[in-house]
């Protein structure tokens, strides 16, 4: 009998629900395998599955908690899986555009409110092209892109630099890369202040210190 191959349809729903499963926990390690059923409305048995299936992956590692519960973690495979994943959705998304306006308001609102006027943009992607829209409803200036490998002159009608601005050329820099955004937000916070790293929520992106996940096996 010839074997049976997962559909595109059958891949996309296991991606979706590794995804739910790894979004749970870096949000909440505490939390039990009957709320992460629930909230991704799947059975039981099939959410201890699926975290079973990352466990032995390396993507979450578990230890023992008190009054014989047990406590959830990322892996730092785990993170960049996340990441992977979520980047995948977005670039499959119709929603990009609206989540990406709706967050750029909130973010650009904030650097107004601690007078931070001019931004550099760290990646390329539609997202940039979007935030460099957006950027024309605020009192603000998209001095340039950060991009370390394309080779691009220009981008969005902006220049592109290989190098992070420093604090004298810029007040803020703002995370648009949807595929390999921990690596840009990491490679952001080690050359410039983490707290003017800003980055979108629908990135996935961790904010540990790489410090904190050495230690994690």
């Amino acid at each position: 009998m010839a074997k049976i191959e997962p559909n595109s349809s059958d891949r996309g729903n296991e991606a979706k629900i590794t995804l739910g499963l790894l979004n749970m926990v870096h949000d909440d390690s505490s939390t039990s395998q009957r709320s992460m059923a629930g909230d991704l409305g799947i059975a039981l048995g099939l959410a201890n599955a699926y975290l079973k299936r990352c466990v032995k992956k390396g993507l979450i590692k578990v230890s023992q908690a008190p009054a014989n519960r047990y406590a959830y973690y990322l892996t730092p495979k785990g993170f960049s899986e996340k990441s992977r994943l979520t980047a995948e959705f977005l670039s499959q998304s119709f929603n990009l555009f609206r989540r990406a306006r709706t967050e750029s308001a909130d973010l650009f609102n904030l650097c107004r409110n601690r007078d931070w006027s001019r931004i550099a943009l760290y990646g390329i992607s539609d997202l940039t092209e979007i935030v460099a829209l957006s950027a024309k409803d605020f009192p603000l200036k998209i001095t340039a892109v950060i991009d370390k490998s394309s080779g691009a002159m220009e981008f969005a009608g902006l220049p592109v630099v290989t190098k992070i601005p420093s604090t004298d050329d810029v007040d803020a820099v703002l995370i648009c890369a949807i595929n390999g955004a921990q690596p840009a937000y990491d490679d952001a916070c080690a050359t410039f202040p983490p707290e003017r790293v800003l980055v979108y929520e629908f990135l996935g992106v961790s904010k540990v210190s790489k410090t904190n996940l050495g230690g994690m096996k």
